[in-house]
């Protein structure tokens, strides 16, 4: 039967009803903190849990479901929790919960890469029913930052006997500032509604509606239709496909990005074993003409391998800068010239136009100071399989993504050096190694950056990569949407207080 709906009641629901629409590259696979390794699950299971700390906007460690913590020795952490928190369910939160998250992460009953981050937790323990003691089994860098895993409700994942398929993955209860109102589907649009009970206030905007738009070109053509409040775009969007228009309906927020593009060497070849021929290499490749060129100057030259703007990067670094002079003094003395010129090979991944482009730049402007460079593209699986991981190479091109919080190890450490090793360019500083290990052992945040900060400069030093250049994120906001300020940590760390116009 129609029912017949007033009219003053259906303005009340537009009025006082929000809508933010976003947009995921894949359906979701688990939403669920323990599981979610592709993107399109941590994007929605970021909204869903909560864990016991955070990052603020200045990349600082805070409170999260912890209000507070402190160290009792070096070894063991205890958590105050809070007491106001409630699961989307309307049950309390309690430290059971965090318990039982901890055992199931480590049970035989998931198969997870995160695990690996509490290899050095000793044991967990509940002093009641909101305090926490975690004992490690060393001093551990970090001690509190895997914390930041996202906590599940221990009243209802306790009953599933197989967790890796539970119908809980699909339809997600948490904590955080927004809930699920039903199960995902595979390819289909996603509703979050704001949690009305969550413990930092209710959120601003009453809806989010995440899109599956599996390109980026459909992404853009959805932006122009004011179809998406938020989006990516790409240099050449900025600079030759967005009109007047556009950027009167739309915020352009612009920040470096998480990552970097390097040329590394295969430092157990000649003459790639000798740090002088690195340099004269480093000096001649002009870093800002790639920016320009493959980004129309949207991104910042990389000088080293941990991210600007945390207590890891020097302040008072002295970066080696673009000169071919310079290059071709080191290249004579070394014994190279016009009749026996340097030469190597430089391979990269296809499927990467920039990467591609870069390096035929890399290989025009080193052809300036005499060396020359041949260019090798491969398949992803083969580049890895039959190139990388068996050191089957002159110089490579890749790029690593940038953590917060550092972690040396896998890529700088000579215990990286093995088969199936992320130190696969052969880096050996015996002063590194030692600097790295003892990082791992400060809990205190300015005595680590401290030595992160001596681990920068003696790699830079060293010459092991060419540190390219690290691309600018580029980010359209619709002008309804209020309260969006950039940050280090990302431009939605206050998104409980943006508001719609």
């Amino acid at each position: 039967m129609f029912k017949i709906v007033p009219l003053y009641i259906v303005s009340f629901v537009l009025l006082f009803s929000s809508e933010f629409h976003t947009s995921i590259s894949s359906s979701p696979n688990r939403i669920n903190p323990l599981l979610a390794t592709d993107s399109a699950s941590s994007a929605i299971a970021d909204w869903i849990f909560n864990g016991l700390v955070k990052f603020d906007k200045d990349a600082k460690i805070i409170g999260d479901l912890a209000k507070s913590w402190h160290f009792e020795d070096n070894k063991t952490l205890i958590f105050e929790l809070r007491r106001d928190v409630l699961w989307h369910d309307g049950a309390k939160f309690s430290s059971k919960d965090v318990l039982f998250t901890y055992n199931l992460l480590k049970s035989k009953k998931i198969t997870t890469p995160y695990s690996s981050d509490f290899d050095e937790v000793l044991s967990v323990e509940s002093l009641g029913a909101y305090k926490i003691k975690v004992k490690y089994k060393k001093p551990y860098f970090k001690a509190l930052s895997i914390w930041m895993m996202g906590i599940l409700p221990e009243h209802l994942w306790k009953k599933e006997k197989n967790p890796m398929q539970s119908k809980l993955n699909k339809f997600a209860i948490g904590t955080g500032p927004y809930k699920m109102t039903k199960a995902f589907e595979v390819n289909k649009k996603i509703e979050l509604l704001a949690n009305t009970h969550y413990f930092e206030g209710k959120p601003n905007i009453d809806k989010q509606i995440f899109h599956y738009v599996g390109d980026a070109a459909t992404e853009f053509l959805m932006l122009k239709a004011k179809q998406l409040d938020i989006g990516a775009l790409s240099p050449l969007q900025v600079n030759r496909q967005i009109n007047r228009e556009f950027k009167e309906s739309f915020n352009i927020f612009e920040r470096p990005s998480n990552g970097y593009t390097y040329l590394g060497f295969n430092l157990r070849k000649a003459p790639f074993n000798n740090p002088k021929a690195r340099e004269a290499i480093a000096l001649a490749i002009n870093k800002q003409e790639l920016i320009d060129l493959l980004f129309f100057s949207h991104g910042k030259p990389c000088f080293g391998p941990f991210m600007p703007g945390t207590n890891a990067y020097p302040q008072d670094l002295k970066p080696l800068h673009y000169n071919p002079e310079r290059a071709k003094e080191i290249l004579k003395s070394l014994g190279y010239g016009k009749k026996h010129p340097l030469s190597f090979t430089i391979t990269t991944n296809s499927g990467n136009d920039i990467r591609v482009k870069a390096v035929e730049i890399i290989q025009q402007q080193l052809l300036r100071v005499g060396i020359e460079v041949k260019i090798r593209v491969m398949e992803w699986q083969a580049f890895l399989n039959t190139v990388v991981f068996p050191r089957n190479f002159d110089a490579v091109v890749l790029g690593w993504s940038l953590g917060l919080i550092p972690d040396a190890y896998s890529i700088w450490h000579s215990d990286g050096d093995k088969k199936g090793g992320f130190n696969f360019v052969g880096y050996h500083n015996g002063e590194v190694d030692k600097l790295i290990t003892q990082a791992k052992s400060e809990i205190d945040s300015k005595k680590f950056g401290a030595i992160y900060r001596k681990i920068f400069k003696l790699i830079v030093n060293d010459h092991p990569y060419i540190f390219l250049y690290i691309p600018n994120s580029i980010t359209a906001v619709s002008k309804r949407i209020e309260g969006v300020e950039s940050s280090v940590v990302g431009l939605q760390h206050n998104f409980i207080h943006w508001k719609i116009k």
